[in-house]
């Protein structure tokens, strides 16, 4: 059905719930802002900028912000993170019947590379589009991060897979197809409401997407 695959990264081929809550968490802390944990993982998969403005860091302050969270992330933060089991094999899957993979995510290129590395995952991906360090890419929405992958990997028959809102409003933006994921970050609620064109509980069901035509939720 599709030729081309676009993985987000965080929430959907790894869960990096540890590695972002704590270096939230100690970021905001630096600029007086307490935290809980539990309370920082809605901010995995957002641009960094827009949650460091939620959790009360001033405009001023942002970019300060961001530059300390990505200080603390790649010194510890990068690998407190988790595979999802089961995400290796469809990967290898796919790659094996043709299709093209590439990466679409809101971290900064380097990260993402380094993730991927650090998982042996970048076998199965020829492209990875991540933001710039000034955010530039991200700041209105992941549409540009999502047309440079398709610019880079020829974009045929093309649908982005992602667990947030961020995935599937920029795939509508960026004119694909989208399918949202369950064992991400994001509810059914949130991935219908952005108009996800498929919604899945789990890996395995993206081969059948490959070979039958499901109707959407």
């Amino acid at each position: 059905m599709y030729d081309t695959y676009l993985f987000d990264l965080d929430g959907t081929l790894t869960d990096p719930v540890e590695g972002i809550t704590k270096t939230f968490q100690a970021t905001a802390e630096a600029f007086g802002i307490r935290t809980e944990l539990a309370d920082l993982a809605r901010f995995i998969g957002p641009p960094l900028r827009d949650s460091f403005k939620e959790l009360g860091v001033t405009d001023e302050n942002v970019e300060q912000a961001v530059e300390k969270y990505r200080d603390i992330f790649w010194d510890k933060g990068i690998f407190q993170n988790k595979l999802y089991p089961d995400l290796p094999k469809v990967l290898a899957q796919l790659k094996s019947d043709g299709k093209t993979l590439a990466v679409a995510t809101n971290k900064v290129t380097a990260q993402a590379n380094r993730i991927l590395d650090h998982f042996d995952l970048a076998q199965y991906f020829s492209f990875v589009s991540g933001d710039n360090l000034d955010g530039s890419l991200s700041r209105n929405g992941k549409a540009e991060i999502i047309r440079i992958a398709l610019d880079n990997t020829g974009g045929k028959n093309a649908v982005m897979i992602g667990d947030r809102k961020h995935d599937i409003l920029g795939a509508i933006a960026a004119g694909v197809d989208s399918i949202g994921i369950l064992w991400g970050y994001g509810s059914r609620d949130e991935l219908e409401t952005a108009g996800a064109t498929y919604i899945i509980n789990e890996a395995a069901e993206i081969l059948s997407l490959t070979r039958t035509n499901p109707s959407a939720p």
